[in-house]
């Protein structure tokens, strides 16, 4: 009884969305509204956007090592009572220190973390194109589940209209009691096969609503695909050249690179500039300023494992970079291979439609002259729902096919589909905090307010 409620409310899903698809086809919603939509909704890019913004503030604190450092002290202090009384101290004061000259070390460091960025903005675009792809395969396949469950009501009506032949003919005596049971297991498979299909849509719209961000209206037909490339080494090669998984790992190779020249520069010395003043609880004052040079002369060996482990890291994110190399190529083989395979199979179901529609039309006739039997019109039947169904999922594979294609390439982008909508600015972040602002007090601290402001992080 439950499933059959269950059935029953699916049932309706389909029909309301079938009635407002035909009477507004205007209000129905395109692949584009369903790709901004997801783009907007997406909590996967926030986090990255997130994780960028933190990766942009690593580059302000290595810009901050080669400004002034300036702490203030106070202190309180007690002795015991003596011949004299309880003798009490207080202090305050202002400490200074700057570094001079490190060797290179701070440069170093801040060369890193703008290498970073750029590899965490890769990161980001990468993202982006899993959303977007998440978001197209979500959209195709709620409009394959939708024209399945079309294709699986008309069938349940077809063989209804069958078993009640077969019943009429059974009750003037032209066919057997086997016929009508025939008609009527036909039905019941038919039946089983609409709910199994409405299972199927229920899914697919919870995908479209975790993909998009809601649940889908009526769905319009999709836009003719976007370009790809002319042959597999044309996309390859477009893939070497702006995938965001290989341009990333490059990033992060020079990142390795610089951390061994960081880990040579900190086996040298430093050279800092220092001044404090302090006034104690009579109004005496100790001023000084100095210049101190410091190194490391042993430290148990750390100094050396640090090294060795960045030249270990280097090698690491060097072999990581030819793996991703060799993945991307093959992502971009298997997505040509399986566009050629859906077109192939696309124009063999168009195929298998037409041979199945002659031979269930030209069954159904002969049927009437009683030289065929029911179960003959059944199987007919069949043959030309299974080659219905093969062409609504081979067209949505051929489609979908495409856009593998592009995000294989590295082109699933909202830039390179020409969403038209203003996406998010990585430059922006970046641009208000390399320089290390003081939050809420210099110029480029306010600039960063209203940034935060913008993106509702206040």
């Amino acid at each position: 009884m439950r499933m059959t409620r269950m059935s029953r409310a699916l049932g309706t899903i389909v029909l309301t969305g079938s009635l407002l698809a035909a009477t507004g086809a205007a209000r129905a919603e395109s692949l584009t509204d369903a790709l901004i939509m997801a783009y907007k909704h997406s909590g996967l890019l926030e986090q990255n956007r997130a994780t960028l913004r933190a990766a942009d503030e690593d580059v302000a604190q290595a810009v901050s090592t080669l400004r002034p450092v300036l702490n203030y002290t106070a202190g309180l202090s007690a002795t015991r009572p003596t011949a004299r009384g309880e003798d009490v101290t207080a202090s305050v004061g202002l400490q200074a220190n700057m570094l001079l000259y490190d060797f290179g070390a701070t440069a170093l460091s801040i060369d890193a973390a703008k290498e970073t960025v750029l590899a965490t903005r890769e990161a980001l675009v990468a993202a982006e194109q899993t959303v977007l792809l998440d978001a197209v395969n979500a959209y195709m396949a709620v409009r394959r589940d939708t024209a399945v469950v079309e294709l699986r009501r008309s069938n349940v009506s077809v063989i209804e209209r069958e078993l009640r032949a077969a019943r009429d003919r059974f009750e003037v005596g032209e066919v057997t009691r086997t016929d009508v049971s025939q008609a009527e297991a036909r039905l019941a498979g038919a039946q089983a096969g609409l709910a199994l299909a409405l299972g199927d849509l229920a899914q697919s719209r919870e995908e479209y609503r975790r993909a998009v961000g809601q649940y889908p209206g009526p769905l319009a037909p999709p836009p003719q695909p976007p370009k790809t490339a002319d042959s597999l080494d044309a996309a390859e090669a477009v893939a070497r050249r702006t995938h965001p998984n290989i341009l990333q790992a490059m990033r992060l190779v020079t990142v390795a690179e610089l951390n061994i020249s960081r880990a040579e520069a900190s086996m040298r010395p430093t050279l800092n500039a220092t001044a404090s003043i302090g006034l104690d609880q009579d109004l005496n004052d100790q001023r000084t300023v100095g210049i101190q040079l410091s190194g490391p002369i042993y430290q148990g060996g750390r100094l050396s494992s640090v090294y060795r482990q960045a030249q270990a890291n280097r090698d690491r994110a060097r072999a990581t970079l030819h793996l991703t190399q060799h993945s991307v190529e093959q992502n971009v083989g298997n997505a040509w291979a399986l566009l050629a395979v859906s077109a192939a199979s696309l124009r063999s179901s168009d195929e298998q439609v037409r041979a199945a529609s002659v031979a269930f039309r030209g069954v159904q006739e002969e049927a009437t002259l009683g030289a065929r039997t029911t179960l003959d019109v059944l199987n007919a039947e069949q043959d030309l729902l299974d080659a219905r169904t093969t062409r609504i999922s081979s067209e949505t594979d051929r489609y979908t096919a495409v856009y593998a294609l592009l995000s294989s390439m590295g082109l699933l982008t909202v830039e390179h589909l020409g969403l038209g909508i203003v996406t998010y600015d990585p430059a922006a972040y970046y641009n208000a905090v390399r320089d290390a602002p003081t939050y809420k007090v210099s110029p480029q601290g306010k600039k960063l307010d209203r940034i935060l402001k913008g993106l509702g992080k206040q």
